[in-house]
């Protein structure tokens, strides 16, 4: 259902920036870490971890082949009883190295602890890659970014929301390849090349 979902999601963001910008983000993500052979660090602030993220990304993993898409989720709380894979502090950052990627997912401005993390990761040559608000001292910290505008209190509801954005990026990472350019199908005929995808079992949940 996943699959179909973001099928359906890009039917309905036809015509705005999102299918083609989370499609170009994840291909800088995949060729961040695919043929360095993994190391992705994924870190969120204080008041937002990408436990989604972290979930699709694995997922991803799985069914594309490629295990260096699954992450390895970086939290500012870790408490003695937390199983391993959710038993991973800040301190990991200041061990990232040339040929590992960092992912920061930041909806508002981090904490200036860890924008020092993440400037000392990017000075040891660490990727660093931001899914953001569009504050400027992570996008300067970025090699690569994707802006996700929060609500406009002007204008209304945003757009799109962080959430939906982390759902089509991590989709698009575990795409084989992207799509090649074609007139206009039917959602139909989309939803039955999804269901081609689908025949293999399902991999365990995070």
């Amino acid at each position: 259902m996943d699959a179909v979902r973001v099928a359906l999601l890009r039917e309905v963001l036809v015509g705005t920036q999102w299918p083609a910008a989370t499609r170009r983000f994840a291909q800088a993500l995949r060729s961040s870490v695919v043929p360095r052979g993994g190391g992705l660090l994924l870190v969120g602030t204080k008041e937002y971890e990408p436990w989604h993220m972290a979930a699709h990304l694995v997922d991803e993993a799985a069914w594309s082949g490629q295990p260096e898409l699954a992450p390895t989720l970086v939290r500012h709380r870790v408490r003695a009883t937390d199983p391993a894979h959710l038993a991973v502090g800040l301190g990991r950052l200041e061990a990232a190295r040339r040929g590992e990627t960092l992912l920061v997912v930041a909806p508002a401005p981090p904490d200036e602890g860890l924008l020092g993390r993440v400037h000392d990761a990017r000075r040891a040559g660490a990727t660093v890659l931001a899914l953001d608000g569009g504050d400027p001292e992570v996008q300067g910290l970025a090699h690569e970014a994707l802006t996700v505008p929060g609500v406009d209190h002007a204008e209304g509801a945003a757009e799109i929301d962080i959430d939906t954005v982390q759902h089509l990026v991590s989709a698009a990472a575990g795409e084989n390849c992207v799509p090649a350019p074609r007139g206009r199908s039917r959602l139909r005929d989309r939803l039955s090349w999804l269901a081609d995808q689908l025949t293999s079992p399902p991999p365990a949940r995070w």
